[in-house]
């Protein structure tokens, strides 16, 4: 008798578990409220208008849009600063096949007579200009705007146009930065010139993805990243390596059936699962992609390992009470 009391009183407590993460995951999935959202909408107003004040940038061509997790609906409240690129195109940066030279190539217009470290001083100036000295802070990668009660911080990124060539003479395009100390980071944040060859990069492959998933995706990407900031609060080291990014991109992969639960739960175990699965090993993931389609997820040059991912989604299935 008691072993059957025991089980019927282990089924409440799992039971009760789940309700409560059920409940949690409920309002995780929601994206950050309207008086968030307004004041990442004025920090990219803000940075809008430095510019256009700027006697140095304001004849240039200059396009500023709102990137990352932002951009891309899946910021969750700790992410507290919106990335902002400001992407000049009066020149690019460019990379060709080995063995042809740009001139080859029919669409280069010789060496850029604007440079990238030109552009980011100029910039620089122009936000100190307009936020004041105390409020701006220039880093390796971005330029940090604090936080005022109108606007949510800002990391403002310098960018230029990047085009990578084929052997064709065809450029897939995208931006690139220049770190101060450091190599070019090529990315593909969405098809931002309509002169731009069309091909879906990060912010088309989301929206895409989340269709295929009756809006799914992106609830998932909140969840798991807040999931995985709780973990971070609690002191579980496997999961401070893990940055948002890899969280969308991981989620990303995961088969559009896995999406389709009857509940959260059901919904957050069926994706873990896949990315478990999927991570234990290099061959069942090799092919994975980050969301732009572009770059592969696990590769030498990411910040991130493939042990790294599996260590973290096998802590979090834990956690949520898998069996």
């Amino acid at each position: 008798m008691y072993p059957m009391v025991h089980s019927a009183y282990s089924l409440f407590l799992k039971n009760s578990e789940d309700e409560e993460w059920e409940r949690r995951f409920a309002e995780w999935s929601k994206p950050p409220g309207k008086t968030e959202q307004t004041r990442c909408d004025n920090a990219v107003s803000a940075i809008r208008n430095a510019i256009d004040r700027s006697p140095n940038l304001k004849h240039r061509s200059i396009k500023v849009f709102p990137q990352g997790s932002y951009r891309n609906r899946v910021n969750v409240k700790k992410d507290s600063d919106v990335d902002i690129g400001v992407m000049c195109y009066n020149s690019y940066m460019y990379r060709v096949p080995w063995g042809i030279t740009a001139e080859q190539l029919g669409n280069y217009d010789g060496p850029a007579t604007y440079r990238y470290a030109q552009f980011k001083n100029e910039l620089e100036q122009a936000l100190v200009d307009y936020f004041g000295s105390a409020a701006v802070k220039r880093g390796n990668k971005a330029i940090e705007v604090h936080e005022t009660t109108y606007h949510v911080a800002a990391d403002v990124v310098p960018l230029f146009e990047f085009r990578g060539y084929t052997k064709s003479g065809w450029y897939l395009a995208g931006v690139a930065l220049q770190p101060d100390n450091g190599h070019r980071i090529e990315n593909y944040p969405e098809r931002l010139l309509p002169s731009w060859p069309y091909v879906l990069l990060h912010y088309e492959n989301g929206v895409a993805k989340n269709t295929n998933t009756s809006r799914r995706f992106k609830s998932l990407v909140r969840i798991i990243k807040k999931l995985r900031n709780e973990m971070e609060d609690a002191g579980y080291a496997v999961a401070n390596p893990i940055p948002s990014y890899l969280i969308e991109c991981l989620v990303w992969n995961v088969a559009d059936a896995r999406f389709a639960g009857n509940s959260w739960i059901e919904s957050v175990r069926s994706v873990l699962y896949a990315i478990w699965s999927a991570t234990k090993d290099d061959a069942s993931c090799n092919q994975w992609w980050e969301v732009d389609n572009v770059q592969y997820l696990f590769c030498s040059q990411q910040p991130w390992s493939r042990q790294e991912a599996h260590a973290f989604v096998s802590k979090a299935w834990d956690l949520i009470g898998i069996s």
